[in-house]
């Protein structure tokens, strides 16, 4: 049976169901899942500025998953998890998202839009895992987040919960 997440950007009032991708990625998934038995996750949400068309959210590391599913070019409708060791973030963005004290940080991201490219001037290529993928509602969740983008990210926040269909 097919799991799903609902993602939102809080101020902006638009959600966007994603489905996991079990099959692809089942070490990325079982471990969001297990993080989000006790209620959402999420924080300030961050437009990219490498990668192009790409809304984040960094969380307290809730696992050790390594490389699955990896893309350095995803696509609209991706959900990606980064997972960053402590010393991959620069201190100030650390003291920012408020992860200044942890050994590092979880990345969850979607990408809205084509042509994206993950690589940072600072450390090269930054793969990330594909383990799901946007089903409903990609175009207003893309509209939100190409205002992110536009308008800025101060006072948004994204979330991620687990989403039951059946139950609307």
């Amino acid at each position: 049976m097919p799991k799903f997440l609902r993602i939102t950007l809080a101020r902006r009032g638009v959600s966007c169901v994603a489905e996991l991708l079990e099959k692809d990625a089942p070490r990325t998934c079982a471990a969001v899942w297990d993080a989000l038995a006790d209620g959402p996750l999420g924080g300030e949400a961050q437009h990219a500025k490498y990668a192009r068309n790409e809304v984040y959210t960094m969380v307290p590391r809730f696992a050790h998953i390594g490389r699955e599913n990896p893309t350095v070019t995803p696509i609209p409708g991706d959900v990606c998890l980064f997972d960053f060791a402590g010393g991959m973030l620069d201190a100030a963005f650390k003291a920012d998202q408020g992860i200044d004290a942890e050994d590092g940080a979880i990345d969850l991201a979607i990408f809205y839009g084509r042509n994206n490219l993950l690589i940072n001037g600072d450390v090269g290529w930054v793969p990330g895992n594909v383990f799901a993928t946007i089903v409903e509602d990609l175009a207003p969740m893309a509209e939100a987040c190409h205002d992110v983008w536009r308008s800025g990210s101060a006072g948004e926040r994204l979330t991620y919960e687990r989403f039951d269909p059946d139950i609307r």
